[in-house]
């Protein structure tokens, strides 16, 4: 029977330590219930001594029953030479009603007798004191053995004291913090090797990744024997952030068959990943390992005609596994095999009519020499594909369009455009205004076409993106533009390349709604 690791969330407190990362009360909330939903067994809700919001966020639990986490109070030790039951850092703990507690203390004498003010007796007995108290109070008390690593190798036995005053207090269990993020995986089991026979009940680890390596770390302190790991959900935290809980059950379930999570929850963990960026509102990262956009993206011709033989020879895991899908991108480093496999995907044919995927291949690479970059935008690839092949006839045409920006001393300027398009045999001809020229070209296309295709009014703009492709022209020099649009079913990108950016910024648009018209054809 595998062994089972219990996972300590602190994305509610920690990580919102993490530049850029914040979270009102309600927003913790919608984190807890998802954390909860996946079976996580501990979540940290705050430190209520020092912020009310966190306070909050504990009356609001008050009327919620979660089923699979026990919510955690975070605070620190008592203050020098003051009674437990005198600290209101203390008392601020027991009013949250959480039925654990964790309070961190003073590893590493250079913190304690030069930073908090405390001689190292006195630092002993506020971690051994402030135990005892709120084990009187509570029915779990987990101690963080703050900074210990950097402690243990400035000073080892004074490290090791204030984990046993932690055990004299009654501490449920012992987390050995790398709070700086400095220590090495080597040097993580050498020191864990020797403190943890000393060590009568569960321990755990809490890693920082300053140096790139708190997962490693964690990884090492369970083959050392640890049973907890604390974390945050996509690594967010102070500096370079914490050990991101999604890679720590990815490496230890999927790769090492300890239990972390409910087997089925597994394939949730990109849904997580995802969730908690966008209540966060932090973009996602691409390349985060097992749930990133890119973690299975495959754009080499090389490694595509092998994928498409056995995905196991450039994936180390089934992507499903973790709720993830294989991706296929296509550039100039692609080959036959990424377009057939692109075509297939998108459920085109191809050779039909003698462009088949050896052609097709070779304009993608003329284009992207001239500054296109489909792997990043797979609306105009789609569209590039059925075009070549005969399967796609744009639904209308530019007859012409002209936009003019009009500034009067300090106030903002305006933009108009004026369009005419053919739909058949049919001309339109439209105007409208917008906060700039490519806004207002949006506007005037959207009312030619409206007549025509209703349908345009579902789709909505998500992003808008303008890149220098070769800075050396200055003002001049080549743009590319990407626009990400959506309906109520699915967000696409498209691109467009000139030196003039309202052009660029026309191919886009267009692109964006022949993409939207091949979806859903007129129903008129």
């Amino acid at each position: 029977m595998s062994r089972q690791i219990v996972l300590y969330d602190t994305t509610l407190r920690d990580g919102t330590q993490g530049e850029h990362v914040n979270l009102s009360a309600e927003d913790k909330l919608r984190v807890a219930r998802k954390l909860d939903e996946m079976g996580i067994h501990y979540v940290e809700g705050g430190w209520p001594g020092s912020n009310p919001k966190d306070g909050r966020f504990f009356e609001m639990c008050r009327s919620v029953r979660f089923k699979n986490i026990r919510l955690a109070a975070f605070g620190s030790t008592r203050r020098p030479y003051l009674r437990p039951e005198e600290d209101q850092n203390i008392a601020s703990l027991l009013e949250t009603g959480a039925e654990t507690v964790t309070i961190f203390g003073k590893s590493w004498d250079l913190h304690a007798s030069e930073l908090i003010g405390a001689t190292l007796d006195e630092n002993l007995a506020m971690i051994r004191d402030s135990i005892r108290y709120l084990k009187e109070k509570v029915g779990e008390v987990i101690y963080d053995a703050e900074h210990f690593f950097d402690g243990y190798k400035r000073n080892p036995s004074y490290a090791l004291k204030t984990v046993e005053a932690a055990i004299e207090g009654g501490a449920d269990m012992i987390v050995l913090c790398d709070t700086n993020g400095g220590t090495l995986p080597h040097e993580v089991k050498e020191i864990i090797d020797k403190v943890a026979p000393g060590i009568d009940r569960p321990f755990g680890i809490h890693a920082h990744n300053d140096c790139g390596l708190a997962l490693a770390n964690s990884l090492v302190a369970v083959q050392a024997g640890g049973s907890m790991v604390q974390g945050t959900v996509n690594g967010y935290g102070e500096r370079c952030g914490n050990t991101d809980l999604i890679s720590v059950i990815g490496n230890l379930q999927v790769k090492m068959g300890f239990d972390c999570i409910p087997p089925e929850m597994l394939r949730k963990l990109t849904e997580l990943s995802r969730y908690v960026s966008e209540v966060a509102n932090m973009l996602p990262v691409n390349q985060r390992p097992f749930v990133g956009k890119s973690a299975f993206a495959h754009k080499g011709g090389v490694h595509v005609s092998a994928i498409i033989k056995d995905p196991r020879a450039y994936e180390h895991i089934e992507p499903e596994l973790v709720g993830n899908r294989r991706r296929v991108l296509v550039s100039d480093l692609s080959g036959k095999s990424n377009i057939d496999y692109k075509a297939r995907e998108m459920g085109i044919k191809i050779g039909g009519n003698g462009y088949g995927s050896d052609k097709i291949v070779q304009e993608i690479k003329r284009m992207e020499d001239q500054g296109y970059q489909f792997d990043a935008a797979e609306g105009s690839l789609e569209l590039l594909i059925k075009k070549a092949t005969g399967q796609f006839i744009e639904p209308f045409k530019l007859e012409s369009f002209r936009v003019t920006i009009e500034k009067n001393g300090s106030d903002p300027s305006a933009s108009q455009a004026t369009i005419k398009i053919s739909v058949g045999d049919e001309h339109e001809i439209t105007a409208a205004e917008g906060d700039g020229p490519v806004n207002a070209l949006d506007n005037a296309l959207r009312k030619a076409l409206y007549k025509f295709f209703p349908q345009i009014n579902e789709m909505g703009l998500v992003d808008f993106k303008v890149r220098v492709i070769d800075g050396s022209d200055g003002t001049g020099a080549k743009v590319r533009v990407q626009i990400e649009s959506r309906d109520p079913k699915e967000i696409w990108s498209t691109l467009g390349v000139s030196e003039n950016v309202i052009e660029a910024s026309w191919q886009a648009l267009v692109d964006s709604v022949q993409y939207k018209l091949s979806r859903t054809p007129n129903e008129n």
